[in-house]
């Protein structure tokens, strides 16, 4: 940038304030690549994060179902183990039965104990069943909780080298930023910050592309155009309120930080 003493009064001349503008924004574009390179990783660390919470939750309610079902195994057995002893207890009382009556009566008890039988021995056929399944669900949520977990190992890493190797350069900018805006005036500086705040891209301030304005891209009258290259004033985009500057200013600012 044009040598210039470090103020704000009224020495600065209109093209100083041009050449900090343009600098400001081009440093101040650096800064915002570098957010959005950090702002993307923590959103996908986020979300793996998520992932990996959602999946221990799974697992932990599979585990819970298994429980319940071996616990129903355990009390269909005792089921089993009682009814076996009420059948051992009735085929005595049989032996000693004193007519057709106990008997019979006997005997449908045997029955209904081997119904409870058949039916405990159901539950838990089914109940080893849907054990096996539940099991199958588990690897599988294991084996992709392993996948994500090295996916998140990965990325945290990744984020951490970034912000390693990002932190000293968004501060060296910052600090060049704040020595521009000592060239701008509060109210020009508040309203380059309002344009950048506004605009989509961050751009405030854009250079003449093709006869046009390079943020929306609109056409610049020919007088403007004299104006802009001129250094006399500041012009401003009649569509989208962006300032201008020329290839002269654009050129100087970024010859000077490459």
């Amino acid at each position: 940038m044009a040598k210039a003493k470090v103020t704000k009064d009224e020495d600065v001349s209109v093209e100083q304030k041009l050449i900090a503008l343009y600098t400001l924004q081009q440093i101040d574009s650096q800064v915002d690549k570098i957010k959005i390179i950090r702002g993307e990783l923590p959103l996908e660390v986020e979300d793996l994060e998520d992932e990996i919470a959602g999946l221990d939750t799974r697992i932990a309610n599979f585990h819970k179902e298994e429980e319940e079902f071996n616990n129903s195994i355990v009390e269909q057995k005792g089921v089993i183990k009682d009814s076996e002893a009420l059948i051992t207890k009735y085929k005595e009382q049989q032996m000693n039965v004193r007519n057709n009556r106990e008997y019979d009566s006997l005997t449908k008890e045997l029955e209904f104990q081997a119904l409870e039988i058949e039916l405990a021995e159901k539950k838990i056929k089914e109940s080893v069943y849907k054990i096996e399944l539940i099991n199958t669900e588990i690897q599988t949520a294991e084996e992709k909780l392993k996948d994500r977990n090295l996916d998140l190992e990965a990325k945290n890493k990744e984020l951490n080298d970034i912000v390693k190797e990002t932190v000293k350069e968004e501060e060296k900018l910052v600090e060049k930023s704040a020595k521009n805006e000592k060239f701008i005036e509060d109210r020009l500086l508040s309203a380059y910050k309002r344009i950048r705040m506004n605009a989509r891209n961050g751009l405030a301030v854009v250079q003449i592309e093709r006869d046009a304005c390079g943020g929306c891209f609109n056409k610049i009258p020919p007088q403007h155009q004299l104006d802009i290259r001129v250094h006399k004033k500041i012009i401003v985009c009649d569509y989208c309120g962006r300032i201008l500057v020329d290839n002269e200013v654009a050129e100087l600012v970024e010859g000077s930080m490459s």
